[in-house]
């Protein structure tokens, strides 16, 4: 690179951060930190029957929890600022007059309904509809007579009319468009505000971004804003267009695949260092085997060569256990840390303390964090709902299943260390003494202490739990063996 890399993620904010938008933000992200450039955020707020704060708060918020810092934009300044469209109509303005000036662009006078008509008669004729540039070549008394109907015009870019342009993708090599296939777009509307090819030009210009990484989408756009940049008089930044994300059954991702926006992913309980691991992969390979990289690693090893063209696919099955993993990895004061607002958020009487001795019992177990509340929300229950139907052993009457975990009170009550050795010791001698295998036994026990068929390891559970709760719990589990013993 012969200058510092500037790139820029420029999202609008007419709702959350999707993923597809959140791994664009990563490969930006990753570029300038690999080259020591800088990431600006630039938040493109002129749709503004769309647009909000709320869902700028959103994105700004995604972005924090994703740790994709930026360099310039919002919350932070910068020399080149400010970081909002509606801040930078007077850039827009004077743009727009120096192309007029320079007859590059002309006035239209053609309102929606028209254009509309135009459209629908061009398609009912088979044809592929665009602007028929009526409006380019008007003398000023056939301007004059519009305006004095009332109408207010918009501003459109005259395009080559032969010839072609090449966009150069970092990504996809050289895309070829003949310039008669690109019609005269509009550049300012008839309300005085840009359109977007012609703002993010005049965007990326005065913030000197040196390369536009984006979504595919946005490769039709390409050609037009390069042409846009030259008429300024500026070289174009280069530009790599990644590929749009699939879901499992290979059409565009959206909702009815699952959940799609970065927040709905931290709320579900999936771990921010994970999640950015699962998205670089999400087009980028290093190799064809390596799956896991650090934050350091990816930075290391991003490079925009080994961009794959073709869609990607998001699995949430692989996410889920990429997922797995980084929790196994965590130390358990920082999983306990993580764990404690999921507990709350249910109602839970969850403290630090409360969450580190949990977290042995069920680190192996989690996917996501939030599986950590159903694990282990009977610690912090005062009484326990279950059927008791499941007290019942395999191959066991209530009666017998009663007696065996009367038997079990009675060894538990007098057990002299309440820890997880002697219980596990004290429960497999006791399974032997009944002739009970240690499953039935077992079994019986964890439905009466956790009401749950499957819950966290049975000895360390107990030892959790407390010799008080547990004795008290297997008391309540007695009486409901009882009454089912009874109408046997």
């Amino acid at each position: 690179m012969n200058k510092t890399v500037r790139v820029r993620f420029a999202p609008a904010p007419t709702g959350y951060l999707h993923v597809g938008g959140a791994r664009t933000a990563l490969y930006n992200w990753l570029f300038a930190r690999h080259h020591q450039g800088a990431f600006v955020l630039r938040i493109e707020d002129t749709d503004q029957v769309r647009s909000t704060e709320e869902s700028v708060g959103g994105i700004l918020h995604s972005l924090h929890w994703l740790g994709l810092d930026w360099d310039e934009g919002p919350e932070v300044g910068g020399d080149l600022g400010p970081y909002f469209q509606m801040q930078r109509l007077h850039f827009y303005r004077a743009a727009a007059e120096q192309l007029l000036e320079e007859k590059k662009v002309y006035f239209c006078y053609c309102t929606p309904e028209e254009l509309k008509e135009r459209r629908e008669a061009a398609l009912a004729r088979g044809e592929t509809p665009g602007y028929d540039r009526r409006c380019r070549d008007l003398s000023p008394r056939e301007r004059a007579t519009l305006e004095a109907q009332g109408r207010k015009p918009a501003l459109r870019f005259a395009m080559p009319l032969e010839g072609e342009t090449v966009v150069h993708d970092l990504v996809r090599g050289d895309v070829h468009f003949a310039n008669q296939q690109l019609d005269d777009l509009i550049i300012v509307r008839a309300d005085g505000l840009p359109t977007y090819n012609f703002a993010v030009v005049v965007d990326d210009i005065l913030m000197q971004i040196t390369h536009v990484i984006r979504g595919d989408e946005h490769l039709a756009n390409t050609p037009r804003q390069i042409r846009i940049y030259e008429a300024l008089g500026h070289t174009p930044p280069q530009f790599a267009h990644v590929s749009m994300i699939l879901g499992l059954d290979r059409t565009k991702l959206s909702k009815r695949h699952g959940a799609i926006s970065v927040s709905d992913y931290q709320d579900a309980g999936y771990l921010p260092e994970a999640m950015v691991n699962f998205l670089a992969l999400l087009g980028w390979a290093y190799d064809d085997k390596r799956e896991l990289f650090t934050r350091e690693e990816l930075i290391e090893h991003f490079a925009l060569e080994k961009v794959n063209p073709a869609p990607s696919v998001f699995s949430e099955e692989k996410l889920d256990w990429m997922n797995g993993v980084y929790i196994r990895q965590l130390e358990p004061d920082d999983l306990a840390k993580r764990l404690l607002p999921f507990l709350r958020k249910t109602g839970l009487d969850a403290d630090v303390e409360r969450a580190l001795r949990l977290v042995p019992l069920i680190q192996e177990r989690m996917k996501v964090l939030s599986d950590g509340v159903e694990l282990v929300d009977f610690f912090f229950q005062e009484e326990i709902a279950y059927d008791p139907q499941l007290l019942i052993g395999k191959e066991m009457t209530a009666q017998e299943s009663r007696a065996a975990l009367k038997v079990t009170g009675k060894r538990l009550e007098k057990l002299p260390l309440f820890d997880e050795e002697s219980l596990e010791k004290a429960l497999r001698r006791l399974a032997d003494d009944l002739s009970l295998t240690a499953g039935q036994l077992f079994s019986i026990i964890r439905i009466a202490v956790t009401g749950k068929k499957v819950a966290p390891p049975l000895f360390g559970t107990l030892a959790v739990l407390g010799r008080r709760r547990a004795l008290r719990r297997i008391d309540l589990a007695l009486e409901h063996l009882a009454r089912l013993a009874g109408s046997e």
